[in-house]
């Protein structure tokens, strides 16, 4: 199976293994609502899992009824991009995964570019409500 296949897999049946089969150790993720790199296994999941729950409406519906979808692919090699789409509280929110497989096929960089302004404005919010959320989860349980 290829690279980005895997990613879809995990995208269409999310959970907290399936990301972290996907992931180097070494990844960096590129947030559009952070400014510096995050780097690291473990923080890169705690953003991919508060963006899978934060964008589009899905927050509190199931899967099939959220309206984040990719809309276009171009994959080169061990590099692809992945455009999407989605709605933040009735804003539209366009963007581009931009993914790097290392040797191993494992995700070693993630960037991810969102438009227009307002979307980026919700994103962050919707994030950091998110992580916040999750944070406060994690401490409860410890």
């Amino acid at each position: 199976m290829n690279n980005i296949k895997k990613w879809h897999e995990h995208f269409n049946n999310p959970s907290k293994e399936s990301l972290s089969a996907l992931l180097a150790e070494d990844c960096c993720f590129y947030s559009p609502v952070v400014f510096t790199p995050q780097k690291g296994k473990a923080i890169t999941m705690q953003y991919l899992l508060a963006a899978g729950t934060s964008l589009g409406d899905s927050k509190n519906k199931p899967k099939s009824e959220s309206k984040f979808r990719y809309t276009r692919e171009i994959v080169d090699g061990d590099n692809a991009m992945l455009e999407f789409e989605t709605e933040i509280d009735g804003k539209y929110v366009n963007g581009i995964d931009i993914i790097h497989f290392n040797e191993e096929g494992l995700i070693d960089e993630l960037k991810v570019m969102i438009r227009p302004l307002q979307a980026v404005n919700a994103v962050w919010e919707s994030m950091g409500a998110t992580l916040q959320a999750n944070s406060e989860k994690a401490a409860n349980e410890s």
